[in-house]
């Protein structure tokens, strides 16, 4: 297929095998398989996986915005809590991110502003979302000091 040099780059393909009753191998060809259980009996759900991609993404985005500014990540967790629509498809209404960061020298300032521009800019998952999937976030940093959370989003 030829595509026009202007065309968006094309992500590799990733093939899906069905295992047994609800489950599933996926993966990048000659790359690392993870189950997926549509049950979430033996492995994540497929929409576990969404909310997990979800905060991965944005976490790659935060571990680099604080690297560059000369505070690099020693810990970082990501709690995602979310609500789905009560209709089918049972989507994502709303999804709140617990981020707790722990990056000597990080003030609870930069390290917001790093997850919000994250969620809100480069988080190339949440872009891929329905604009009415609200994402919101909260912010926990150990800078060798006591945490102190903050609300955002």
């Amino acid at each position: 297929m030829n595509r026009p040099q202007s065309a968006a780059p094309v992500h590799p393909p990733i093939d899906v095998q069905w295992v047994s009753g609800l489950a599933f191998e996926a993966g990048r060809a000659a790359g690392p398989m993870m189950r997926i259980d549509g049950d979430a009996r033996t492995a994540p759900s497929p929409f576990d996986l969404l909310l997990a991609a979800i905060a991965t993404c944005a976490s790659v985005d935060v571990v680099t915005i604080l690297a560059k500014q000369r505070t690099p990540v020693r810990a970082l967790a990501v709690r995602v809590e979310a609500e789905r629509v009560n209709s089918t498809p049972r989507r994502l209404a709303a999804a709140v991110l617990h981020f707790r960061i722990t990056a000597p020298g990080a003030t609870l300032e930069k390290a917001t502003r790093a997850v919000e521009l994250s969620v809100t800019r480069y988080c190339s998952v949440r872009s891929s979302l329905r604009d009415d999937a609200r994402v919101t976030w909260t912010v926990e940093v150990d800078a060798g000091g006591p945490p102190a959370p903050l609300t955002g989003g």
